[in-house]
This record gives C-alpha cells, sequence and structure tokens, in this order.
C-alpha cells in the first residue's frame, strides 16, 4: 500500500544543518522570522514558551519536540515577562552553548534548537502539505521511537565525543521524519497530516497517490472516503487546506518535476505516468503551473538548480 506521508517527506530531502544547545534563566525572550528555514526545537529539560505568529501561545516541556515547517514567524520566551521590549542576546558558553537571560545560576530550561533545509526543488509546494506548526508532547508518550530518538539528541548534543556533529545531523534528520509520523493523528492546523489522521479521507488521499494516472473526479473520490460528494469536498478542503482537485494537481506536478530532473523518461513518458492521456495537455498544465515547459524545466534543472521562485 501506497503511504502518501512517506511519498512526500522522500520528495522533501529533510536534512538537519545547523544546531545548537541553548539555555535559559530568569526573563528572556526571542523573537524569529527566518525565510525558508523550517525550525525545530527539541526541550532537554526544563520549560518555556513558544507563540507561532497568527495561533495562541504554548508552553513547551521536558521531551517535547517542535517543528516549524515554512517561514512563519514566532517568539519563543521564559514564563517570567520581560521588563522591556528588546530582545534577548544569546551569551556564548564554553563547549559550544549559549545562554539567554540570567547569566548565573542553574538554567530554567535548556534545548536543542536549529534549522534543517530540505532539499527538493519543490519544497515551497510540499511543506504547504504539512502542518503550520508540528508539536510533539513527550508527556504523552505518542511514540516511543521518539522519545528514544529525543533522548538519544538530547545525549549526544551535551557530549563532546569523536563525530558528534556528523552523528547528531543524521539523528536530527530521523527525529524530522518521526515527528511528522507521530503528528499524524494530532496535527490541528490544515495539512495532509490533518488528511490523513481523518480515516475516510485517508482512503482517498491513499488511492489518489495509488493510481495517479486514473482521471479522478470529485464524486469518484467521494465514493472512495464514503462520502457524498459536497461533504467530501468541504471536509477535504477544511483539513487539507486545498481543495481534492488542487491538491491532486500539485501532487502530479510535483511528480512530474522529480521525474523531469532525474531524466525518466522523455515528456511523453511523464505525462502518462502522471495521469495525463497526451503530451500536450501535460505541457499546457506544467506550464501554466510551473511557469516553465516541462522540456526547459529538465534542461535547466539537469543544468543547473531552478530557483524557488522559478517553481
Amino acid at each position: 500500500m501506497v503511504d502518501p506521508l512517506a511519498e512526500v517527506v522522500t520528495l522533501l530531502q529533510p536534512q538537519a544543518r545547523f544546531s545548537k544547545v541553548v539555555s535559559g534563566a530568569g526573563p528572556w525572550r526571542v523573537r524569529r522570522s527566518e525565510a525558508g528555514q523550517p525550525f525545530y526545537c527539541v526541550i532537554l529539560d526544563g520549560s518555556c514558551r513558544l507563540a507561532v505568529d497568527g495561533q495562541e501561545p504554548i508552553s513547551l516541556q521536558e521531551g517535547d519536540f517542535v517543528l516549524i515547517p515554512s517561514a512563519y514567524g514566532f517568539t519563543m520566551s521564559s514564563f517570567a515577562p520581560m521588563t522591556s521590549d528588546s530582545d534577548s542576546e544569546p551569551v556564548a558558553l564554553p563547549h559550544g552553548e549559549f545562554r539567554l537571560g540570567v547569566q548565573s545560576g542553574p538554567p530554567e530550561v535548556q534545548m536543542l534548537i536549529g534549522y534543517c533545509v530540505f532539499g527538493s526543488p519543490d519544497a515551497a509546494l510540499l511543506v504547504s502539505l504539512l502542518p503550520q506548526l508540528l508539536h510533539i508532547h513527550g508527556e504523552n508518550k505518542l511514540s516511543n521511537r521518539l522519545a528514544t530518538i529525543v533522548q538519544l539528541v538530547g545525549d549526544e548534543s551535551r557530549a563532546l565525543r569523536p563525530g558528534r556533529d556528523v552523528i547528531l545531523a543524521h539523528l536530527l534528520e530521523v527525529l524530522l521524519i518521526e515527528a511528522l509520523r507521530s503528528a499524524a493523528g494530532t496535527a490541528a492546523s490544515p495539512g495532509l497530516l490533518r488528511g490523513l489522521a481523518d480515516e475516510r479521507l485517508a482512503a482517498a488521499i491513499r488511492r489518489m497517490h495509488e493510481s495517479m494516472t486514473r482521471p479522478w473526479t470529485v464524486a469518484q473520490l467521494a465514493k472512495e472516503a464514503a462520502l457524498s460528494r459536497s461533504a467530501f469536498f468541504e471536509r477535504f478542503s477544511r483539513a487539507v487546506g486545498v481543495a481534492p482537485m488542487a491538491y491532486l494537481l500539485a501532487w502530479r506536478m510535483a511528480m512530474a518535476k522529480n521525474l523531469l530532473r532525474r531524466k525518466e523518461g522523455g515528456v511523453a513518458e511523464v505525462a502518462e505516468q502522471v495521469g495525463y492521456g497526451s503530451a500536450s495537455a501535460f505541457s499546457v498544465a506544467f506550464t501554466r503551473h510551473v511557469g516553465l515547459a516541462p522540456a526547459r524545466y529538465a534542461r535547466e534543472a539537469n543544468g543547473v538548480t531552478v530557483s524557488i521562485a522559478a517553481l
């Protein structure tokens, strides 16, 4: 059986490129708005507050994992209020750690924070299928595997063993993927994870991925979900964040671009593999969606990296 989440993660190519251990005590606040740099955080000890733009603040506790896949502004802070409007500046400590707020005394929170990259040129499109915020509660033990990985990440981040950075990078990649799987049943914001958490919608989503070449209609997909056409359309759009046919088109285009980049057939062969009856119909749809004709996209993708702005 095809796993839609596995397919999306495979195309995203997540890589952990930067991380550091940060501790805090007393009042502190850090504001970030990093376009194109997905943010992640593991609470190693203690607790703090996270406020993502447009959402209610949440408390982060020991063992929690947070991933903000896209470019959303957010603020991390202590529970103690700041007395000024200025953000805190992290102070470098020995062994590569950083400290926020009061510099003396034991820390009230210790966390591993960092940024990752999605290697796919289709990252902007694929990230739109994920929730704005992934928050895995350590205390809920949603995934024993996830809890084990978090513990390994914490142990490795505190150690100064040879090869630490290489091991930590690979552990963080696994952590990102496991977090996406663990959040599938709990995601609150619209996206693919929320759609897969709905048993009826998941059936339709799996069928789209299993039989991408089929000329699907909303009515046929609604039948797969055992819902009326109108109920399916509304339920899918609310959960996933896009209409059913828009999701199918986005996935077909992502797969087409992947096939073209990997030189797996000419335009006609790619058109057939993603569900188009003719190369001309595929070329029109691809050009409208991507901004480049398929043949030109293939040439440029194999010569130089295509700009995200062109996707």
